[in-house]
């Protein structure tokens, strides 16, 4: 009958108007983040990759000169020294952060009295200003009136032999290195402390009662099931420490010399300190990134393979 006909074919337009505004509702919610990522973030990249073959120097037209500022990078001095310190500082950072982070955690998730005031108190440094905290740890290793000299001092070394930290060539990069894992390896702490929740206890149980030891459970039970959060704190950990800037302005400003000179902190004396050669400090960030991504890969291929 007519009258029976006519709902069974518009029910499907229904249907698909409220799929169209249910779809255009979600979109609306994303549109506000990919717009911002694309006006602040992706434009610039594409921008910066075109001014790595150029010479800009924000006041004169932009000039195409090639792989001429990649040429010049293999005779820079300074790019090179940051290069191996950018290298060395990811090297020193990574492994250190990450056991103490995962020792902390481990202690911090049995039941100890004030286990939240410690927890509080190990993840502070990470909230806490930069400004203050880089204050801080250099008067604390201060090579003259620090605490840690004066220790050291009250220990039997001798004054011409007590370490100059920040202010040493050989040191500043060791400073820089332990400041780093100090302030960040609270967050990471509460990072593995969420993974902890999620094992399961009755593996060590069973363990245990195998006559397993506390190390043999670790090592062999609870590593094990943290092997995604340990992927993913390598990432994030490899990632922050490629990138270094602001502990090495606040404490170092990249000296003595060029001893704490990284890849991130070079662009911008490059790009905003002295005369700006914009596309010089373009091709340096094109360097940073595919360093980056090559490491990235390569962590992502060894966990896929482990897996």
């Amino acid at each position: 009958m007519p009258g029976t006909v006519a709902p069974a074919k518009s029910a499907p337009k229904k249907g698909m108007k409220k799929s169209l505004r249910e779809s255009l509702i979600a979109y609306s919610f994303i549109a506000p983040n990919f717009i911002g990522f694309c006006i602040i973030t992706l434009v610039p990249m594409v921008m910066s990759i075109g001014l790595a073959f150029c010479e800009w120097d924000g006041v004169h037209p932009v000039e195409f000169i090639g792989l001429k500022n990649f040429i010049d990078l293999l005779d820079d001095e300074t790019f090179k020294a940051s290069f191996i310190n950018t290298i060395v500082y990811c090297v020193g950072t990574v492994p250190l952060t990450l056991v103490c982070s995962l020792g902390l955690a481990m202690l911090l998730n049995q039941k100890v009295k004030f286990r939240n005031f410690f927890r509080t108190v190990s993840f502070f440094p990470y909230v806490a200003s930069l400004v203050a905290v880089a204050a801080v740890w250099n008067m604390i290793f201060s090579p003259s009136m620090g605490p840690v000299n004066q220790i050291l001092s009250m220990l039997g070394v001798a004054q011409e032999n007590l370490p100059r930290w920040a202010a040493g060539k050989e040191t500043a990069m060791l400073t820089v290195i332990l400041f780093s894992v100090w302030k960040n390896m609270g967050y990471y702490m509460v990072i593995y402390l969420a993974g902890l929740q999620g094992t399961n206890p009755e593996l060590n149980e069973a363990a245990e009662l195998d006559g397993a030891n506390r190390w043999q459970i670790f090592w062999h039970v609870t590593l094990p099931q943290l092997r995604p959060t340990t992927f993913f704190v390598v990432i994030m950990l490899t990632i922050n420490s490629f990138k270094v800037y602001d502990q090495m302005y606040m404490i170092t400003q990249g000296g003595p010399g060029n001893a704490t000179m990284t890849l991130v902190y070079d662009i911008y004396k490059v790009a905003f300190v002295n005369t700006p050669r914009f596309g010089y400090a373009s091709a340096i960030s094109m360097v940073l990134f595919i360093l980056v991504l090559i490491v990235t890969v390569v962590q992502f291929r060894g966990s896929s393979s482990n897996d």
